[in-house]
């Protein structure tokens, strides 16, 4: 059965049409450009450090300030601090009040602010990950429970038009939805919608909608399926977009991007935060880079004059996981593609001369598990490929040699590197380049190499395409297909469509032959020099098609330093949860019911686990989100009460209350008592 389609188009990017909700004097949705928000993370009951924080988030760009309200004393709070962040200049700057468990406390906050963040998973509802199994009857009682417990917030938004947004969050769906539906995309779509049908119940239609996971194939599945669901219900209401406990630093920033900046080339979203464990004002710049970018393929692509109707779509199904079926291929013990195995690195330098420079800034850092699997080198000649006898690549790694338009199998049948060696080629629909693809091919497999055809979806699909019936014919062994790397796109489809494009093709077509993601100039959406740009490009580029299923190498040849390349894409494949090469942390954000400093605690943590590839360790202020977020974590460490902390082995808490100063080494022997633990390298004891 064809999926139910989730966007106007899975190539173009084609924007969400949706309602306008009006958040005090700020529009989201409808033709609103896309609003910036972050949260304060001081005791709300603590005014003046509150409008501090609220006045520094204003003054960097923050369009929508949120706080959190834990309880009534905490809500009451937010009249002070709107009355004294409005004297302040910042009136039209609008608040929302976070609630968690306390109905209490919402109608409290109402009184106050503009806007409603509730959480359906915990509104009136207490996790204790009870296994029940409800009846239909049970079941529906459960939904009248909460019915009663959410109808005055909404009634009262309604008379004070305030609005509301419904946050589901994956770590906190309740026991309901999970003996239900599991702890899924599903499961979170369903407990959204539970809470959508009372406010439209009520004629209640100010209403914003987020689907927030720390793991980013999971929060994307959620948010493509909510607009499945509503569009099948008729529905048109906005989108606040987030990957939850993303962490700090780069893996924060990454992990946000995959998460965010696919939705947002499929046109979803309408405002978005990028959560980090770090001072609330640092979140706005990278939430800013992530909004222009998306603008700017939504300016580019209008909606077609027949008006929003679905443009294109693929044979993906976008709700579950499933890896692209590939032929295997082997290229040495360091670069084996195949249907279960991790995608694979390659670096690119930009000459034949930078490779003897890059071998040495190889060898002279630690890549134990950030291994050199394959080095891109330019060849414009055949005297560029006696130069690379001279110099060598590093120990272990695949050469890929990328050759020049002008170059022909002629022109290589007396060079003989040392195998195996990749040799990568541009390809368009013509009949000469299949010509040469035929004796490029019998001339590389003869030595027992492989070609890397690059090349585009409209080469593969065009009329009769002597390209395709070529490839074809040589079958998928020893073949690598990618894009060619000039930015030609006559679809004008974004950097994922094209992709996307290509793969389809290539499954219409028959052929199974690795994908290779490639990062480069043309792939940018914005080219800007910040390393920021780029790495946020990256990110949604790689990260969405491995949340797809697609890609078994990836390249990132927007950075001119080829370590700092291979670093970069190696934390793109962990942030994708597609490669796992050092620990993995799931740190929230700090707020006003955070019970220690996460930010040393989450440095502290790393430095002391940081090495511990393959393990995943959450790190949690409280106990909102903490247990559920932790569903595929291995260990967690959660704030109880104020000073105190819980150890976690997955969802189980095994430790109650330890002294804050004790929790450290206490989770250190949990990790050894649980046979996870190796001892650091020297370097890093």
């Amino acid at each position: 059965m064809t999926p139910l389609p989730y966007a106007l188009s899975r190539f173009q990017t084609r924007r969400r049409l949706t309602r306008e909700v009006k958040i005090g004097g700020v529009g989201i949705g409808g033709s609103n450009p896309l609003r910036v928000q972050s949260m304060t993370t001081s005791d709300t009951q603590d005014v003046d450090a509150t409008v501090r924080q609220a006045i520094a988030l204003a003054e960097v760009g923050c369009e929508i300030v949120r706080i959190t309200a834990p309880n009534v004393q905490a809500a009451r709070a937010l009249r002070p601090i709107r009355e004294q962040f409005a004297a302040a200049g910042f009136s039209h700057v609008p608040l929302v009040a976070d609630i968690h468990f306390l109905p209490s406390a919402a109608m409290e906050a109402v009184e106050h602010v503009e806007k409603i963040r509730i959480n359906p998973g915990n509104y009136a509802d207490k996790k204790k990950f009870a296994v029940l199994d409800y009846t239909d009857a049970a079941y529906h009682a459960e939904l009248e429970r909460i019915h009663e417990a959410v109808t005055p917030l909404i009634l009262r938004c309604k008379a004070l038009g305030r609005a509301v947004r419904i946050g589901t969050n994956h770590g906190s769906l309740s026991d309901r939805i999970m003996n239900r539906y599991g702890d899924t995309p599903l499961g979170m779509v369903e407990s959204a919608l539970e809470f959508l049908r009372i406010c439209r119940g009520h004629g209640f239609h100010d209403i914003v909608l987020s689907m927030k996971s720390s793991n980013p194939k999971v929060m994307i599945q959620a948010y493509r399926l909510l607009v499945a669901r509503m569009d099948q219900e008729g529905m048109d209401y906005p989108l606040h977009l987030g990957v939850t406990e993303a962490g700090d630093g780069e893996d924060g920033r990454i992990k946000s991007a995959i998460g965010i900046g696919s939705l947002l080339a499929d046109g979803l979203g309408d405002t978005l935060r990028v959560s980090l464990t770090e001072d609330s004002v640092y979140e706005i710049p990278v939430a800013q880079a992530l909004a222009r970018k998306a603008m700017a393929g939504w300016a580019k692509a209008a909606l077609p004059a027949a008006g929003p109707e679905v443009t294109a779509t693929d044979a993906l199904d976008p709700y579950v996981y499933t890896k692209r079926p590939v032929t295997p291929l082997v290229l040495g013990t360091g670069f084996i593609v195949g249907p279960e195995l991790p995608p694979r690195v390659i670096t690119r330098v930009a000459s034949v001369a930078a490779l003897a420079e890059a071998v040495k800034a190889f060898a002279a850092v630690r890549l134990v598990d950030t291994p050199v699997e394959g080095v891109l080198v330019p060849i414009s000649s055949p005297a560029d490929l006696a130069a690379l006898r001279a110099v060598g690549f590093p120990v272990g790694a695949t050469p890929f040699l990328e050759l020049a338009a002008e170059l022909t199998p002629a022109d290589l049948a007396g060079v003989n590197p040392s195998a195996p060696v990749v040799w990568v080629r541009d390809f368009a629909a013509t009949a000469e380049d299949a010509e040469t693809l035929a004796g490029l091919a019998k001339l590389v497999r003869a030595r027992g190499h492989v070609l890397a055809v690059a090349t585009t979806a409209e080469a593969l699909t065009a009329e009769a395409s002597p390209l395709a019936a070529t490839l074809r014919q040589l079958g998928d062994a020893g073949l690598i297909l990618t894009l060619d790397a000039d930015g030609a796109n006559a679809a004008g489809h974004h950097p994922v469509g094209r992709y996307r494009a290509l793969a389809e093709a290539l499954r219409e077509s028959g052929i199974r032959a690795p994908l290779w993601i490639r990062n480069t100039v043309a792939t940018q959406v914005a080219p800007a020099p910040d390393f920021l740009s780029r790495l946020l490009d990256a990110s949604v580029l790689t990260g969405t098609l491995l949340c797809d299923g697609l890609g078994d190498m990836v390249s990132i040849e927007t950075e001119q330093d080829p370590v700092r390349a291979l670093k970069l894409s190696y934390n793109v494949l962990q942030g994708a949860g597609t490669r796992s090469s050092k620990t993995e942390f799931v740190a929230c954000p700090s707020c006003g019911r955070t019970l220690f400093d996460l930010q040393t605690t989450t440095q502290r943590i790393r430095a002391r686990t940081g090495h511990l590839k393959g393990v995943k360790i959450a790190i949690m202020g409280c106990v909102v989100n903490g247990p559920g977020e932790m569903a595929d974590a291995d260990f967690g460490y959660v704030g109880g009460a104020p000073a105190k902390i819980n150890l976690y082995v997955g969802k189980q808490c095994v430790q109650y209350n330890i002294p804050q100063a004790e929790a450290d080494d206490r989770l250190v022997a949990l990790i050894k008592q649980h046979g996870k633990w190796v001892e650091p390298p020297l370097s890093l004891a």
